[in-house]
């Protein structure tokens, strides 16, 4: 029994290192990041940077018209966080903000748009945007540079 827990112990030391957390975190900031970013291109035209489509424009007037705010203004806070919050994630830039801005989206699109979405898909993205707010970025981020650079 105590080779059991010896082992244990040197496997909990090893997976609890610097390393394996930064890695873990720079898979859940992409992993948000992702679901966010491909949501944002579907709201602008192809081969454009920001052109939002008269789609969305659509979609938000008739299937997104419970979101207590002018459409025009969803529309563009929408678009925009949906391409500026997750390149900020995926370089570990301002990690913990990011997060939380996604986490507001996500809240807003699970009561006023699909409430439905609660166990299949939202509940994911609260527990990752949950994990960054919590956590950080960790070791392999912008934001570890910074702080590291200030110390010195």
């Amino acid at each position: 029994m105590s080779s059991v827990m010896s082992l244990y112990r040197r496997f909990v030391v090893l997976v609890s290192g610097k390393l394996l957390e930064g890695l873990a975190l720079l898979f859940t900031r992409v992993a948000l990041a992702g679901v966010f970013w491909r949501s944002g291109r579907t709201k602008v035209e192809d081969g454009s940077l920001l052109d939002i489509t008269d789609t969305t424009y659509f979609l938000f007037e008739n299937e997104y018209s419970r979101v207590p705010l002018p459409t025009d203004l969803s529309v563009h806070m929408a678009t925009y966080s949906e391409h500026l919050f997750p390149i900020l994630l995926v370089l570990g830039l301002a990690t913990r903000l990011s997060a939380l801005a996604l986490l507001g989206m996500t809240l807003v699109i699970q009561f006023f748009v699909y409430p439905d979405a609660w166990w299949s898909v939202h509940l994911l993205w609260v527990a990752m945007a949950g994990i960054l707010i919590s956590r950080g970025a960790g070791a392999i981020s912008l934001d570890s540079l910074f702080c590291r650079m200030r110390r010195v």
